[in-house]
């Protein structure tokens, strides 16, 4: 394979730390690498640098005599001045965008709900963010360097984009650099994946998946030779000690020997140990929505809906911005109050948000860390019973990832990732039964969510989270609803159905907004019509039965012999035959709901 760019011993260096020291590595035609490592390892530099934007301060950066190189910046530098156009596709005449396959692609695929004359001074921050995307991606690059190109982004965006991605050269071409937190991202586009840690880049082979077996396989490796280290020290030190102070010369050596055996022993990096804090009781009844809608002006922006939230359950919420997910999650928390319909609450329930504003640190922006946490607490307990431990503020605050030094730091000195880990523990102390994660994974790196991720799987309350990140929605959730056209809609193929039913949204044709649907224009007219109106009518009357045979089916469980494991096997294995045909049963209903109008 050709090779595009290269570095030879880049050294970078900022007045209070060295970033790299003699960092050497190569992009060939093909390559398509994944850059991770903690916030503040210097992943962003080491982009800056390969794309020329960054000088180091040793070490050089060559690249291929014709190579064009395009960067898509982490932070907004699209400015205010014109239209989506303008930003877009420039001076160029109207004849070539329109002709390219590609251009109309990329506009298609990220810019279809975004008014192509629309200024720029209106958009959010998501349209501004594809608005920069779509205008790099129409160029003529034969290397890319996206530095987070998923912020912002929602899952649709994202899927789009990496399947842009793939396609964009054929095998063997081309290069791609992105430095990104989005777990699936990387697993889905990358093939290569460099790790930035301790002044070096380390390559490993495949995707994020590959490259986290790989690692654990290296830290494997690493702690028997460190035990083995250890081992032969001791033994070193023990021999040392047991020999006569008179003989000086030999002992001399040997501590000589031991020094240089434990000379190139790293400091330990740091990990974060995050246990499970107490929550309060929750009761048999959480929050139940009952025929509940919510309409702002007059417009809809839930239609009546049902959905009883149960003790334990963990949800995840899809849908485009502006669908109505923070008016779903005020109705939960009490935010919001709906226009039709009611909202029930057990008398046990204690629900906390992590929303995206880092609200709970305002008022303590300029205290050190150490104090915002003692204000709250002298002493904190971990566990139950003989394993319960108790922790002070700066045991604790160690034990969520913050160094002995940053214990001392003011709040306004963090860094994102670390006031968002400050946030989530300030609202766990809490101890709240329900949590609501509004995008929790901004500005954290792929070991702190790993780490975030833990916490909660241990974390015995009720979760509900909305975020872009499908990795992490995955994996903390054991279910999804989305809101589509301002209902409520249940997953039960996950994220990849909620893609299928929103390409099915797009190919329907739109109408006038307030001109009432008509049975003609779905398709179905006559015969067909009163066939598909009668098979829904059955299929909702086999949906209530199943409903209820899955309830039976439950108490039926609770109340068989425990000891009976066969027994308990066969109705749990009955109970799962029931949700798969209420699922498919389901799935034809909506099918034929949005075919009747």
């Amino acid at each position: 394979m050709a090779h595009l760019l290269g570095a030879e011993a880049l050294h970078l260096e900022f007045p209070t730390r060295v970033v790299f020291d003699g960092v050497s590595l190569g992009i060939d035609e093909g390559d398509r690498i994944g850059v991770v490592g903690r916030n503040g390892d210097g992943k962003s530099s080491l982009l800056a640098m390969l794309a020329g934007r960054l000088e180091p301060d040793a070490g050089r950066v060559t690249v291929r005599r014709g190579v064009r190189v395009g960067v898509l910046d982490q932070a907004d530098t699209i400015g205010d001045d014109g239209t989506v156009r303008d930003a877009v596709v420039g001076d160029m005449p109207e004849h070539e965008w329109a002709g390219s396959a590609r251009v109309r692609e990329v506009i298609s695929g990220l810019l279809g709900d975004i008014a192509w004359d629309a200024p720029l001074r209106g958009l959010s921050g998501g349209q501004r963010r594809r608005v920069a995307l779509a205008h790099l991606l129409i160029g003529d690059h034969d290397v890319l360097f996206l530095d987070e190109p998923t912020n912002h982004l929602d899952v649709e965006a994202i899927a789009w984009l990496a399947e842009h991605l793939k396609r964009r050269w054929p095998a063997n071409q081309g290069g791609l650099l992105v430095v990104t937190h989005d777990r699936w991202f990387l697993d889905e586009v990358c093939t290569t994946t460099w790790e930035v840690h301790d002044r070096i880049v380390e390559p490993f082979e495949g995707g994020y998946a590959a490259y986290i077996l790989q690692r654990v396989e290296r830290d494997r490796q690493a702690a028997a030779i460190e035990a083995r280290r250890q081992n032969l020290a001791r033994k070193e030190l023990a021999w040392l000690r047991r020999g006569a102070p008179a003989r000086t010369s030999k002992p001399k050596f040997r501590i000589d020997a031991a020094n240089a055996l434990i000379s190139d022993v790293p400091d330990v990096r740091d990990k974060t140990e995050l246990q499970s804090l107490a929550v309060s009781r929750l009761g048999k009844d959480v929050v139940d929505l009952l025929d509940t809608g919510v309409s702002y002006d007059g417009r809809a922006v839930l239609e009546p809906f049902e959905w009883r939230i149960a003790p334990g359950e963990r949800t995840g919420i899809l849908g485009v911005n502006g669908a109505g997910k923070s008016t779903l999650l005020g109705l939960v928390s009490g935010d919001v109050e709906p226009t039709v319909g009611r909202v029930k609450r057990g008398k046990t329930v204690n629900v906390a948000t992590l929303t995206q504003r880092l609200d709970e640190l305002e008022e303590h922006l300029d205290d050190p860390v150490r104090v915002v946490i003692a204000r709250l607490r002298t002493t904190y307990t971990f566990g139950a019973g003989s394993s319960s431990q108790e922790l002070t503020p700066g045991q604790l605050l160690e034990r969520m990832g913050f160094s002995s030094a940053q214990l001392s730091t003011p709040v306004k000195d963090l860094s994102g990732g670390q006031k968002r880990r400050l946030q989530l523990l300030l609202i766990l102390l809490e101890q709240p039964n329900v949590l609501i994660l509004d995008e929790p994974t901004n500005d954290l790196d792929t070991d702190m969510l790993a780490a975030m991720e833990d916490l909660l799987d241990t974390w015995p309350g009720t979760l509900l989270v909305v975020s872009h990140d499908r990795y992490f929605l995955e994996r903390v959730t054991d279910q999804q609803y989305a809101i589509l056209g301002g209902h409520l809609r249940h997953l039960p193929g996950g994220i990849d159905e909620y893609l299928r039913l929103r390409a099915r949204e797009r190919e329907i044709p739109t109408t006038d907004a307030a001109a009432p649907a008509s049975p003609a224009s779905t398709g179905l007219t006559g015969a067909g019509l009163r066939a598909a109106q009668k098979e829904t009518a059955s299929l909702e009357r086999r949906l209530e039965k199943l409903e209820a045979q899955i309830a039976a089916a439950r108490v039926a469980l609770a109340d068989h012999d425990q000891s009976d494991y066969v027994g308990l096997a066969e109705e749990m294995a009955r109970i799962g035959s029931l949700e798969t045909e209420r699922d498919e049963v389901e799935e034809r209903w909506f099918a034929l709901t949005e075919q009747i109008g």
